[in-house]
Parts: C-alpha cells; structure tokens; sequence
C-alpha cells in the first residue's frame, strides 16, 4: 500500500504564487501518524498546465527537531542576511491575493 491509500486525517494548503504546499497528517496500519509535505509548481504545457509535485515525510520523532530547525534558519535569514526586509508585507500581499481569488469565485 503507498501514501496515496493511507487514510488523510488532517490537510492544510498554502497558496503560494505558482506553488502551492500541502500539509497532510496520515496515519499508517498500526494507527500512526505522519506527516506528508508536497510541494506542487504549476507549468504551463500547450492550452493548459501540468503539475510537478515534490514530497517529503516527516515522522513524529522528528516533528521537534524539524521545527526548530526551520524556525532557527528562518529567524536567521531574517535578521542576519536581510535584516532590512519588511517581511509583513508578504502577509498582506497574501490576504490581497487571496480576496482576488475569493471575488473570482463570485456567482452570478
């Protein structure tokens, strides 16, 4: 059985431009859980587009070391390699992208 048959038991998507990043919770025949992080880049191909997608796994007994890692390395390149940076204005540019999306589902 391959990740795609396990059981989802909980799913996050994170929009991001041309990529888009999912965070999915599984679990395993003896009841474990794991964590699935894909990232999915849009390519145009012809009329339409196709879809690159790159997984990753992440056991419980690395949740920890996983997260601390990432928020030490985004903490330094904040403060240390761009430390000039206003790094909120990526949030509102991300509620402004997402109300964009949100008017275009609008129906008539």
């Amino acid at each position: 059985m391959d990740d795609r048959d396990r059981e989802k038991i909980y799913s996050r998507r994170v929009r991001a431009g041309k990529r888009t990043y999912f965070f999915d919770v599984k679990s395993t025949r003896t009841n474990d859980y794991y964590l699935t992080i894909t990232e999915s880049r849009r390519h145009p191909q012809g009329e339409g587009f196709i879809y690159e997608k790159h997984k990753m796994f992440l056991y419980k007994e690395d949740f920890d070391k996983f997260v601390e890692a990432l928020q030490e390395t985004v903490e330094h390149v904040k403060t240390e390699l761009m430390p000039d940076v206003d790094f909120t204005q990526f949030v509102q540019r991300e509620r402004d992208e997402q109300d964009d999306f949100a008017s275009e589902l609008k129906w008539e």
